[in-house]
């Protein structure tokens, strides 16, 4: 799964990075579920960036708080999902993040560790939808999950999904309808990766601090 993640470059950054215009950030070395995650969707004139709270609130949904149980979307699975199928062909974002966490059990301790990529800006494939009430609207999205590659697998046995700059393209190219195209896209990150231990106090979503990225040991 993915529960936590880190953004903290800037506006610039961003800007330089993905070729359009961001809002103002605030960075975060402990992105949790039920905050506003920097998202990317296809707008009507190419790509646009915004905020999205994390856990996927489908649009059919009686109680809001499903959300919470939806964080992460199993990629094998997406089109037999009713919360995910619609939205493979209608509505797919990505998450951006410049590291994630992720915890590894030892007995019966989990230990947490911050995974790092060869680039500065990881793009994490998702799903959004809008949830609306009488008095309320919630746009919101999930992180989509895949089977780990042989470094990941040393961690845990999930791992977000990170598209590469050609298939960021095609995952938010609406034209693009085929199921079994989209979920030929989800595949386990084939670059260098690299992980080191850190503290636990990035278990407390209420902690967010540089500290919570430097090594443990």
């Amino acid at each position: 799964m993915c529960g936590r993640f880190t953004l903290t470059a800037s506006k610039e950054q961003l800007e330089a990075e993905f070729g359009i215009v961001f809002p103002e950030i605030e960075g975060s070395f402990n992105v949790a579920p039920s905050q506003d995650v920097l998202s990317l969707v296809a707008g009507k004139d190419g790509m646009k960036a915004g905020f999205l709270k994390w856990g996927l609130v489908p649009s059919w949904a009686k109680d809001k708080k499903i959300g919470f149980k939806m964080i992460n979307a199993r990629g094998e699975s997406l089109d037999e999902k009713p919360a995910f199928k619609r939205l493979l062909t209608r509505r797919r974002c990505l998450i951006i993040a410049d590291s994630f966490y992720e915890w590894k059990r030892e007995g019966d301790v989990k230990k947490p560790f911050r995974v790092t990529t060869e680039n500065n800006l990881i793009t994490f494939a998702g799903l959004w939808d809008r949830w609306q009430s009488e008095d309320e609207e919630i746009v919101s999205c999930t992180i989509i999950t895949t089977k780990p590659n042989s470094f990941m697998g040393q961690i845990h046995d999930r791992m977000p999904v990170i598209l590469e700059e050609g298939n960021r393209e095609a995952w938010l190219d609406p034209s693009i309808q085929d199921h079994e195209l989209l979920k030929g896209i989800l595949l386990p990150y084939e670059h260098k990766m690299g992980a080191y231990e850190v503290s636990t106090q990035v278990n407390n979503p209420k902690n967010n601090s540089e500290e919570l990225i430097a090594p443990l040991n």
